[in-house]
């Protein structure tokens, strides 16, 4: 055996070489193939396919290799320069539906197929198509774009086909999926409703946008998609002249070209049609077209800076529309024709539907909005919160759910963590401090400023700069001391509520500080404990305010309160070593045991009769005191009582932190919803300490799976950190994320990302490490 290893040993060197060329880490990625059209050809499923596969490579790391089979015919020839496009079909062709099933079944690592499907791609060949998807002999996943009411037995009979070799079927709509069930005779049960997904959007200004495109001044009614005849443009044209009538500024705007296989066909009959409407109804300074493939980026502003969008197509049946979730998502008032999709989402004071082709309900619908600005508001508002959990960032948490369901959980998930970004945090930040709120992701000056926020708001800027160096972040940290100080008094006593105009408030006369001023001694020792790479001034402002504030903390007794300040002490004592440090850290931890032994019984290991907020940062701060001190009394208490927090929040999966919708109290059941970000942080870096401390990779998985939560982790399965902005949503209740984006939930957020990072912050490189010492040992075995 000993000769064995060496000869291992010996050829290690040549063995890692070989598996690094042959590129084995991929072969390990279970295959996933996407049979859809896709770009350069221009149609909405070949847009909505690239979304999502973007959106399943930006979620998730090293868990599955999506390749794309690119679905052309005799008349759409493209070339694909993305190199995940492994296959062509001719839909043209029926031997190419033959070819392309024999190399997915002989292919051992293409694990499921998923059909984009359109019945007019595949109209031309519909007999190999059925023939196709029974010889494939992967699970089958496929996704329904349109779905027909009361179809005939020879189409019912086709459909029924798909539906009896399917072994998961995907529908954007509730309705859609009713219509299946009731007109297909499916069981529901083998239906997954995901919606169309839609893009995140950082909500910028109208009038911003709307300079920047030319339109100052304007008020922006727009449409877009590839034209064609269905999309009913002229029902718009012939309802203007009333709108103008009552709202001269009025701008419509027709965004896109015509779709190719119009243009193939009719040229472009149906714009000059349309042009010649505008002139016969005198519409010249209303109505602009913007006559080409918009690229996403410049979509998404257009839909931005749009007051109201119409959406007029005249196809009852039409399922679902992509242009709609976008225009929904863009924070577009929409009025719409009632197709499924339309009456779905818009009920419930979130826009208007009228009726197909009459322009005269259109006329007063537009009026009505456009005269009545609170209503159009709420409409928006209603609107993006019914559409958010069908951010891209969602549906593919949805996909690789089903995805992994359909493989039999032959896949295992792992998170992408995503870059960090600071772009909200210092949107939020003006040159006195960090304000307390929001309104989605625009900063609410009227909310003024809390030393909570700010406190917070340093450690975090802090903790960036000690792993990046960045030199602008060192701005961000002088503000928030500078808040700090502020809201320190001469005698060192804090306040914590700061109006827009810098005057101290009235409502710190109301409130018990102990908690806030703990934060900020936490804050200024966090600070301390990297002086040495800061500006000199820096660190002695922050021990001038540490020590004006030291000497009241030993009248804390609030449990909290007494744990900020412990962590302030700790990080302190990195910097600083003094023996009122260990006087104080003693003092506070004696508090600690005794109201722990005070309230513990078996199964309520606690400090207290209850857990409500931050309740992580209690055990942690208990087994800090027991690194300062080495007493082993309060590092026995913190591992328990943290383990009796972790059976409490954590399942086998995911994390579920105390609801702040009444607490959980001893004795009694915990409320099940109402999650906060801060709390799920606090989590996170108490994780990280017993995982330092302990050794013990249990803490380590917790930290991930908590981590996860933010990312879709949770019970809703929607993200609750914003990738487009930077910020962090405000809450997760029981059916849906507190859009806001506050100065708490967004700097909570910043700390647990800050955190995670040395531990799995590259998950390309641990899971490449992970797997290339499996490949070597299973190599060197053949010595």
């Amino acid at each position: 055996m000993k000769n064995r290893k060496n000869a291992g040993d010996k050829y290690k060197p040549l063995i890692i070489e070989q598996v690094v060329k042959d590129n084995d880490i991929n072969r390990l990625l279970p295959e996933i193939t996407v049979i859809t059209t896709y770009p350069p050809r221009q149609c909405g499923i070949a847009t909505y396919s690239e979304d999502l596969i973007k959106a399943l490579n930006n979620q998730y790391v090293d868990s599955f290799s999506i390749k794309i089979c690119a679905l052309e015919n005799k008349n759409e020839k493209h070339t694909y320069t993305n190199p995940d496009v492994k296959y062509t079909l001719d839909t043209s062709q029926p031997e190419s539906y033959t070819k392309l099933a024999k190399t997915l079944n002989e292919d051992a690592n293409v694990k499921i197929v998923m059909i984009q499907h359109e019945f007019g791609l595949f109209v031309e060949t519909n007999d190999a198509f059925n023939t196709f998807i029974d010889e494939i002999e992967k699970p089958l996943t496929v996704v329904f774009h349109t779905v027909l009411p009361n179809p005939n037995e020879a189409f019912k009979a086709n459909v029924q086909h798909i539906l009896n070799r399917v072994d998961s079927l995907i529908v954007m709509t509730n309705n859609a999926a009713d219509i299946l069930v009731r007109d297909y005779i499916i069981d529901r049960n083998l239906i997954t409703v995901i919606p169309h997904g839609t893009h995140l959007v950082p909500h910028r200004e109208k009038n911003e946008l709307k300079e920047k495109y030319g339109f100052k001044g304007k008020t922006i009614l727009s449409t877009f998609g590839l034209l064609s005849s269905g999309k009913s443009i002229e029902t718009t044209l012939e309802a203007l002249p009333e709108v103008v009538a009552q709202n001269p500024d009025v701008l419509f705007l027709i965004i896109g070209k015509t779709h190719p296989t119009v243009f193939l066909h009719e040229g472009e009959s149906y714009r000059n049609s349309l042009i010649q409407k505008i002139n016969e109804l005198n519409l010249q300074d209303n109505v602009t077209f913007i006559n080409k493939y918009v690229p996403l980026n410049e979509l998404l502003e257009y839909l931005q800076m749009t007051d109201i969008y119409l959406f007029t197509s005249k196809d009852p049946n039409q399922a679902v529309s992509g242009t709609f979730s976008y225009a929904l998502s863009c924070g577009c008032a929409i009025v719409s024709t009632p197709i499924p999709h339309a009456q779905e989402v818009l009920a419930g004071e979130t826009g208007i539907t009228f009726d197909f082709g009459d322009s005269n309900q259109l006329a007063k619908s537009i009026n009505r909005l456009l005269e009545n600005d609170t209503l159009r508001q709420t409409m928006i508002l209603n609107g993006l919160h019914k559409i958010i959990h069908t951010a891209w960032e969602n549906s593919a948490v949805d996909h690789a759910h089903l995805i992994q369901k359909t493989m039999g959980n032959g896949m295992k998930l792992q998170y992408r963590n995503p870059k960090v970004n600071l772009n909200h945090i210092k949107n939020m930040t003006t040159d006195f401090g960090m304000l307390q709120f929001s309104k989605l992701n625009k900063p609410d000056p009227n909310s003024g400023y809390t030393l909570d926020d700010n406190a917070r708001a340093l450690i975090a800027m802090c903790q960036h700069y000690k792993q990046y160096r960045d030199d602008s972040v060192l701005q961000y940290i002088n503000t928030y001391l500078s808040f700090i100080e502020y809201c320190q008094s001469k005698d060192g006593r804090f306040f914590n509520y700061v109006d827009i105009d810098k005057k101290i408030t009235a409502q710190n006369n109301n409130e018990n500080l102990e908690d806030s001023s703990g934060r900020a001694m936490w804050a200024l020792g966090y600070l301390i404990s990297i002086a040495n790479i800061l500006p000199e001034e820096l660190g002695e402002r922050a021990e001038a305010a540490f020590h004006r504030s030291l000497s009241l903390t030993k009248n804390i007794y609030s449990t909290r309160a007494m744990a900020f300040v412990i962590k302030g002490l700790y990080y302190y004592n990195r910097r600083v070593k003094d023996e009122d440090t260990l006087i104080y850290i003693k003092l506070f931890a004696d508090r600690m045991v005794q109201m722990y032994r005070h309230e513990n019984e078996d199964n309520w290991q606690w400090f207290e009769s209850y857990l409500t907020y931050a309740n992580s940062l209690l055990p942690e701060a208990l087994l800090l005191c027991y690194t300062i001190t080495g007493d082993e009394t309060y590092r026995d208490i913190a591992r328990k009582t943290f383990d009796f927090l972790l059976d409490v929040i954590f399942d086998d999966h995911s994390i579920k932190v105390i609801s702040n919708d009444g607490w959980h109290f001893k004795g009694e059941e915990k409320n099940r919803y109402g999650e906060q970000p801060i709390d799920v942080a606090y989590t996170i870096l108490a994780l990280r300490k017993f995982h330092d401390i302990f050794k013990d990779e249990k803490y380590l998985s917790k930290m991930e799976m908590a981590f996860n939560w933010f990312l879709g982790n949770n019970h809703l399965q929607q993200i609750i950190y914003n990738p487009c902005t930077g910020g962090c949503f405000d809450g997760l209740e029981q059916h849906n994320v507190n859009l806001n984006q506050g100065a708490e939930s967004s700097i909570s957020y910043l700390m647990a990302r800050l955190t995670i990072t040395r531990y799995f912050g590259n998950p390309n490189e641990v899971y490449f490490r992970r797997k290339l010492k499996n490949i070597i040992t299973r190599h060197l075995e053949k010595f």
